[in-house]
């Protein structure tokens, strides 16, 4: 078995899986225009995905993320959990969405083997949630969440883009909401891209000033497990809920990189801000073809760089974070 470690011996057990770059949203951070289709893609079939998360599991791999894009565009999407979850040697199966169908597919979803769940709720007012998402559904994603629970789930995170002017001063608000709920919030700096540089000059902040007042409020952070993502996690003797800090910003963020990242056109990102990607799709049309794909990947790998650029202002090749995933 090739190991997935690179050049800094980082070990990647984590893989972040993109369906589509489709979405139906159009966040002000990442698709204020909505979607554009860049001529007819193909994205991965589930054969392909199948095939692309088996070489993964087969060189340690133990935890997919599903994103997007929207993932539950995809009309599949309980196939592709399924065949996912079912890929020996994957452990932990995630999917980030905002939400949009999350109450009617919730119990599909959890059935088919998906055991974990981010949703995108950047604000509990209804109106500054119809500003920075434009759409007027915050009722409906609240009800999914509430589905999802009573489904069964065990992790459920909700995702928080931080904004200054717009939602930065919410804190007590989510607190409240969480204190009596088995959830993790998340909040996320917001990042530049491509297509978003007057956005981030005018709406970044950092995350330390949340991360102050939690710690001078009696809140803990918590180690962070081996398959987890970037965020610093805390926690309080009195709230049900869980906090995340997700602040790719601060000093050593790109150390304890875990995660890899396949584009819905089959595609491997070392990084999320990194170049084009190595095209996987030629050695997914066949599983016999499962050493070559693995080969690529640990080649690819080797030529991982040990941190971003986003301090220089180098955003990479991402135009918006529907493009890879995010």
């Amino acid at each position: 078995m090739l190991p997935l470690e690179d050049g800094f011996s980082r070990r990647f057990h984590y893989l972040r899986l993109s369906v589509t770059d489709v979405c139906n949203f159009r966040c002000a951070y990442c698709l204020p225009d909505g979607y554009r289709p860049d001529g007819r893609k193909s994205f991965l079939s589930l054969d392909e995905i199948r095939r692309v998360v088996a070489g993964f599991a087969a060189m340690g791999t133990r935890k997919v993320r599903l994103t997007g894009g929207e993932p539950s565009l995809r009309r599949d999407l309980s196939a592709i959990i399924k065949a996912v979850a079912n890929t020996p040697g994957i452990e932990k199966v995630a999917m980030t969405t905002n939400g949009y169908r999350l109450k009617e597919q919730a119990r599909e979803w959890f059935d088919a083997g998906l055991t974990a769940l981010n949703v995108s709720v950047d604000s509990l007012d209804p109106r500054q949630f119809h500003q920075i998402t434009g759409e007027n559904k915050l009722a409906e994603v609240m009800e999914g969440i509430e589905a999802a629970l009573a489904a069964g789930f065990k992790s459920v995170k909700i995702n928080a883009v931080l904004l200054k002017g717009l939602n930065d001063h919410q804190l007590d608000a989510f607190l409240v909401w969480i204190k009596h709920k088995p959830i993790e919030l998340r909040f996320i700096e917001l990042m530049q891209t491509g297509e978003m540089d007057s956005l981030f000059r005018d709406r970044h902040a950092s995350g330390d000033f949340i991360k102050q007042q939690l710690l001078g409020n009696g809140w803990v952070q918590q180690l962070r497990g081996l398959d987890d993502g970037p965020a610093q996690v805390l926690m309080h003797p009195e709230s049900q809920g869980r906090v995340g800090l997700i602040m790719p910003y601060s000093k050593d963020f790109c150390a304890s990189c875990n995660r890899l990242r396949v584009s819905s056109v089959g595609k491997l990102h070392l990084c999320l801000f990194g170049d084009n990607g190595v095209d996987l799709r030629e050695q997914l049309q066949a599983d016999a073809q499962q050493v070559e794909l693995q080969q690529q990947i640990q080649q690819a790998l080797s030529t991982k760089v040990a941190r971003h650029w986003l301090h220089e202002g180098n955003t990479g090749m991402t135009p918006h974070l529907a493009s890879i995933g995010g």
